[in-house]
């Protein structure tokens, strides 16, 4: 029995020293009220380079972002590109650079740069397919592809221009975990992992821990995907599409309160309290496939972006322009840049949205964020969502009008409150349609 137990001990003691650090974004803390911005770097500036980009950084860091998350930034395959310029994510070569971003000395100086600024950097990891005339295809044995029974490589969904990896061949694996070091060692932060739910999830348990342990500094996973099993891997932060997709729907007046309060209670249930739940009301996809926020949300796309802002275990995601009102589907294989970054209103309210989120420790993510509450009064219709924030240092409530039409919020302790700009002074406020009150507990 001794025996058994020195064993246990010195196998445990030794699988420590082989990982000297397994920190996270979570460990780190820096993650816990951080707002994601996503960047498309071909669109960004007429240039469309890191170059030109590289000077909106510290636009960015006053904004209040704190993690800037690059769409592909790799070499684009030519066989079956889609459009004149082609997808980011038919990647031809993992460890390049797409030649109309800029060199690998200009992403490094972008790295360094956004460094400076005080921001964290992630890029895009694709490994669930490469383009279909990536070298590997020729290069290396058939299996390291799906194929088909005539050995043709296999696609997924519509994507006419990938190549599907085989997963079940160790050496992709090590393939993929070496592309990924590629990045770390050039100074990133951590990756946005790209359909992460279709790859083989004990790729993720094994890839995730063996890298934050290689590396001296933590690092930030973000998941595309919405399964709980993906927070078990290693990962920080998951992808809301249900939320978002229920957003689009109370906009357009398909859904209410109702739907709302029972997809919290559904994410309380399947996900565990130290996930952060990346929310958005725009992203690459969204925006040019299904429209900008303005189309599919209208008057709503405000009190949308609210949310993403202070729902339960949030990480807030703001896309290309967002902070400029841009009311624009950003074409995804062609040239399509961003005419302007003027000051306006809507930069206005991203700021105050993104110094709410840091100013308040009530709204942050994961465990560290505040118990959320809905709240049942007199006032609560069925078009009013109304909830609460609280830890042991405040509380917020968040009041938001699903309708058409003006609400009175009859709140009989309303001297109790204050507004987040200035105070609320009586008994009764009234919501625009479509508008919300964010209050601070005195």
């Amino acid at each position: 029995m001794r025996k058994t137990i020195f064993a246990s001990l010195l196998l445990l003691s030794m699988a420590a020293a082989c990982r000297p650090n397994e920190e996270s974004a979570h460990d780190a803390g820096w993650a816990y009220n951080a707002v994601v911005y996503e960047m498309n770097v071909r669109q960004y500036t007429e240039e469309g380079t890191f170059d030109a980009a590289r000077e909106h950084l510290p636009r960015l860091r006053e904004l209040g972002v704190d993690i800037v998350w690059l769409m592909p930034i790799h070499e684009i395959g030519v066989k079956g590109r889609k459009g004149t310029l082609g997808s980011y994510y038919a990647i031809k070569d993992y460890k390049s650079v797409n030649h109309e971003f800029g060199t690998l000395e200009d992403f490094d100086e972008f790295v360094a740069e956004a460094h400076r600024c005080g921001l964290k950097l992630i890029i895009d990891c694709v490994a669930n397919h490469t383009s279909p005339d990536c070298a590997w295809v020729t290069e290396k044995p058939a299996d390291w592809y799906m194929r088909d029974s005539l050995g043709n490589t296999l696609v997924e969904y519509d994507w006419t221009d990938i190549a599907k990896l085989n997963y079940d061949n160790p050496d992709v694996r090590d393939a993929v975990r070496d592309a990924m070091r590629f990045w770390l060692d050039r100074g990133i932060d951590g990756f946005r992992c790209d359909m992460a739910f279709i790859v083989p999830q004990d790729f993720w348990a094994e890839t995730i821990p063996a890298l934050r342990s290689e590396y001296d500094r933590p690092l930030y996973f973000l998941a595309e995907g919405e399964k709980p099993w993906l927070h078990e891997v290693g990962f920080d932060a998951s992808y809301t599409w249900e939320c978002h997709h229920l957003l689009n729907a109370i906009a357009q007046g398909k859904a209410g309160a109702a739907e709302l309060k029972a997809l919290m209670e559904k994410y309380a249930e399947e996900f565990p309290g130290e996930a952060f739940r990346l929310m958005f009301t725009s992203n690459h996809d969204e925006n040019s496939w299904s429209g900008s926020e303005y189309e599919r949300m209208g008057k709503a796309a405000q009190l949308m972006a609210v949310l993403t802002f202070t729902l339960p275990q949030s990480q807030p995601l703001i896309y290309t322009a967002q902070e400029t009102g841009y009311d624009h589907r950003i074409q995804f294989f062609e040239k399509d840049p961003v005419p302007c970054w003027c000051e306006c209103d809507a930069s206005r309210f991203y700021r105050d949205l993104c110094a709410l989120k840091h100013g308040h420790s009530a709204l942050q993510s994961g465990e560290k964020g505040g118990r959320y509450e809905c709240v049942e009064a007199s006032w609560v219709d069925e078009d009013i969502f109304a909830f609460t924030r609280s830890n042991e240092d405040e509380t917020l409530m968040i009041i938001a009008n699903f309708s058409n039409d003006y609400k009175k919020i009859g709140m009989e302790d309303a001297s109790d409150w204050t507004d987040a700009m200035s105070p609320v002074g009586h008994c009764c406020m009234t919501l625009a349609p479509w508008g919300w009150k964010i209050l601070v507990k005195n």
